[in-house]
């Protein structure tokens, strides 16, 4: 966008387009440099902080033959969960995971809040890989669906901005303005910065099947330009078998003064028995976590075996 200045006279406004530098519409390195130090800056600053998370799953499983041939629909599966959510770097550990610990699984308490999340991040395990994957199974053991899934935590998108991992994508602008596919509110709020469409073309891919396939992703963050700040996301992983797409919202929240996610949607379309996995997320009561988990996330000293 052209900028311009003003020269002000005794009775003449004069406005001329400007040449200097701070006019220059910033480039597409120039963006992503500054989503990538934003990123950084995100998660080291959401790092304790927990949200409340209210989660409802609906499965939709394929029709099936019956008698001559007809078919029948097979009743709706339905979840509500509510959780804590956790952002966590675990020692030796190079990316944030995040950690979803419930507490209540369709109105029936299942735990004391806090503490799971003691035992998991202040018991010593065997080793940092055990202690991950025990994060990953803790927060996906009560999903739905005919998929095993640990993608379905609201920043995973970020990982891709991280300075680390954007050479393993291809990045555009896309100039027609749009909206996340799965996402409601304010249309007008999708006309504000930039729009960066990734595609990843490097193997070993950051999602994979159950079985270690590749399965790269595509999709857009809605970018401010000036600052790196992520407005919104939207991720698609897709193979033969299964198409996922997860989209996430941010906005700000004045308690921590953070940009933070705010809702996440996520549609499987699962092929191999033709069902299919909805879910919603939204994000509530940001606080601090009760112990300093920067000093006790990271008792781990034993490398992986």
């Amino acid at each position: 966008m052209t900028g311009f200045r003003t020269i002000a006279g005794a009775a003449l406004l004069l406005v001329l387009p400007s040449t200097g530098p701070s006019a220059q519409e910033p480039t597409l390195a120039d963006v992503l440099a500054r989503a990538s130090d934003y990123v950084g800056q995100f998660q080291r600053q959401l790092s304790g902080i927990v949200a409340e998370e209210r989660y409802i799953q609906d499965v939709r499983p394929g029709s099936t033959g019956v008698g001559g041939g007809s078919r029948t629909a097979i009743p709706v599966m339905h979840r509500e969960l509510k959780s804590d959510l956790l952002l966590v770097r675990p020692d030796g550990v190079d990316r944030w995971i995040q950690f979803r610990d419930v507490f209540d699984v369709d109105g029936v308490l299942v735990r004391d809040r806090d503490e799971r999340l003691m035992t998991l991040f202040i018991t010593p395990t065997g080793s940092t890989a055990t202690q991950v994957q025990r994060i990953a199974d803790e927060s996906s053991r009560y999903n739905i669906g005919n998929l095993h899934r640990t993608v379905n935590v609201p920043v995973l998108a970020l990982a891709i901005l991280e300075q680390r991992n954007q050479d393993r994508f291809r990045f555009r602008r896309r100039e027609n303005r749009a909206r996340p596919q799965l996402a409601r509110g304010d249309a007008q709020r999708w006309n504000a910065g930039w729009i960066v469409e990734f595609n990843e073309v490097e193997p070993k891919t950051i999602i994979r099947t159950t079985s270690g396939r590749d399965m790269p992703v595509h999709g857009k963050f809605w970018v401010d330009a000036a600052s790196g700040q992520v407005i919104a996301s939207e991720i698609v992983a897709e193979d033969t078998s299964i198409r996922g797409m997860i989209d996430v919202e941010y906005q700000r929240e004045p308690a921590i003064g953070l940009m933070v996610p705010v809702e996440m949607r996520e549609h499987y379309d699962i092929r191999r028995d033709n069902s299919r996995v909805d879910g919603v997320a939204t994000y509530s009561r940001f606080r601090q976590f009760q112990v300093k988990v920067d000093e006790k996330i990271a008792p781990i000293k034993e490398k992986d075996k």
